[in-house]
């Protein structure tokens, strides 16, 4: 496993061009993202913040260029890589026939984690007593709330999040920033889209890509 160090970029992102639908959404994109780092892609709709999060994850391929994990291409490193990231996409992913309890539980043994309570996890979202609910019968918030559990259990030094303060409320918009900065100071990065405006996280701590639409 490659050593992780403070000078070494967690991610690097090398000339990057994406075309979708015969639209150019950006090219020649370049950037490191170094452990330590919070960043937020910002732009309009449009203008390829979610296409830039699923290239960086390796869910998708760009048109030219290439991303880096700890200076190895990321399709090389394909399983070095996957053992460290957490990725969230926009959608909540939670599964409407089982309950808040066992999406947790599916997604964290997928990851490879069996030493958990989930009761505690849960608890750190405001889920206390909504463990044995279907989740078919929650909130969108609380759909929100069960998705990003895992964060407060992993290993992962990468996690890439897709508007994860989507139906979140104010205190918990807060506790996500105290993660994320908690995350940050252990030496990982956050990479995420949001709309909304961040209060606790502020410079030398957060870095911004912003991204511009492109009308042809």
């Amino acid at each position: 496993m490659t050593k992780i160090t403070s000078s070494t970029p967690l991610i690097s992102a090398n000339n990057l061009t994406c075309i979708r639908e015969e639209r150019l959404l950006f090219d020649e994109l370049s950037f490191d993202i170094m452990p330590g780092d919070i960043v937020q892609i910002e732009g309009p709709n449009g203008s390829g913040k979610t296409s830039l999060l699923r290239i960086l994850a390796g869910l998708s391929r760009p048109y030219s260029g290439d991303v880096l994990y700890l200076k190895h291409n990321i399709i090389r490193s394909r399983d070095e890589f996957n053992q460290n990231l957490l990725y969230l996409g926009h959608l909540a992913g939670v599964k409407s026939e089982l309950t808040a309890e066992e999406n947790l539980n599916f997604n964290l043994r997928i990851s490879g984690y069996d030493d958990y309570r989930t009761s505690d996890i849960l608890a750190k979202v405001n889920l206390s007593g909504f463990e044995e609910a279907l989740a078919g019968h929650l909130s969108a918030g609380q759909h929100r709330r069960t998705a990003l559990a895992r964060l407060w259990h992993t290993n992962c030094k990468i996690w890439i999040l897709d508007e994860p303060f989507t139906a979140i409320d104010k205190i918990g918009v807060e506790e996500l920033e105290q993660l994320f900065m908690e995350h940050a100071n252990r030496g990982g990065c956050v990479i995420i889209t949001t709309h909304q405006d961040m209060s606790l996280i502020t410079e030398p701590n957060l870095r911004k890509i912003t991204l511009d639409y492109r009308f042809i």
